[in-house]
């Protein structure tokens, strides 16, 4: 087992450094849209989102897509993946669009993120902004008590893993997303509980990073928590536009602050 698993507040991550310009005046995050063909609604959202929002820049924080087989299925013409590609490209006409690597869209590459003209984020990133700094995570690395989903992980971020996924064709790499995501669903209505945060592990990433608060997703628990010593953690929305009350948050920062934003009406 990798060190980092049998104690992984032992090891801090690497925090790679983004200064924002004194152009930008406004911030979003977002996380956890899971977008598919299989939901139009939240697409729809995402594309109205895009188009009107007044940031400078949006950090689009993991688990944008709900998978991601590898970036040739953005090639397909007329496919979702080349739909959202055009999504991203109009967007990048007038804002700066940063993407991180989430649990299930771990796979977008450069490739992608060079069509859509986006960054792609080392997890975590620290983020210098209005004279303050603030840590972006997708989360996931940060839920040790998942220790099942943390060997998955270990496992699928390696290049070894991914080389040989990725030389598989493409409809056998959409096929074993489609099993993995009914596994998962199986898994989210077994009424298992899921792992949080682990408050300590993220007081340990902000001393390391110099920051007093990490913005992350993946847990789907959208809050603020006080971690102490002027220390917080800010958990972004999923959304969710069909939902019986439907999801759409996102998370803006400005120099007078954090404000949550909801953009659908329950």
């Amino acid at each position: 087992m990798p060190e980092s698993l049998k104690n992984p507040l032992s090891t801090v991550p690497r925090m790679a450094e983004l200064a924002a310009p004194p152009s930008w005046r406004t911030v979003d995050f977002i996380s956890d849209l899971h977008l598919s063909a299989a939901e139009p609604a939240t697409f729809s959202a995402w594309h109205h989102y895009l188009v009107n929002t007044p940031a400078d820049a949006v950090f689009m924080l993991g688990d944008v897509f709900e998978v991601w087989v590898g970036d040739d299925a953005a090639l397909e013409e007329n496919g979702f993946e080349a739909r959202c590609t055009e999504v991203l490209l109009q967007a990048s006409q007038r804002l700066a669009l940063f993407f991180m690597h989430g649990n299930r869209d771990f796979l977008v590459g450069q490739a992608f993120m060079a069509q859509c003209r986006a960054v792609l984020l080392d997890d975590p990133t620290v983020l210098t902004f209005s004279s303050q700094r603030w840590l972006l995570s997708h989360g996931d690395a940060l839920c040790l008590d998942d220790v099942d989903y943390l060997r998955f992980r270990e496992l699928v971020r390696g290049q070894a893993w991914q080389g040989d996924f990725l030389a598989r064709p493409l409809a056998e790499r959409q096929a074993i997303a489609f099993e993995m995501r009914r596994q998962s669903e199986a898994r989210k209505h077994s009424g298992m509980a899921y792992a949080d945060v682990d408050d300590n592990a993220a007081r340990q990433w902000l001393a390391a990073a110099g920051a007093a608060t990490l913005i992350h997703g993946h847990t789907h628990k959208p809050a603020a928590h006080d971690l102490g010593a002027g220390l917080s953690r800010i958990v972004l929305s999923d959304w969710d536009a069909s939902a019986p009350t439907p999801r759409a948050d996102v998370l803006r920062l400005s120099d007078s602050g954090l404000q949550r934003i909801a953009l659908l009406a329950p």
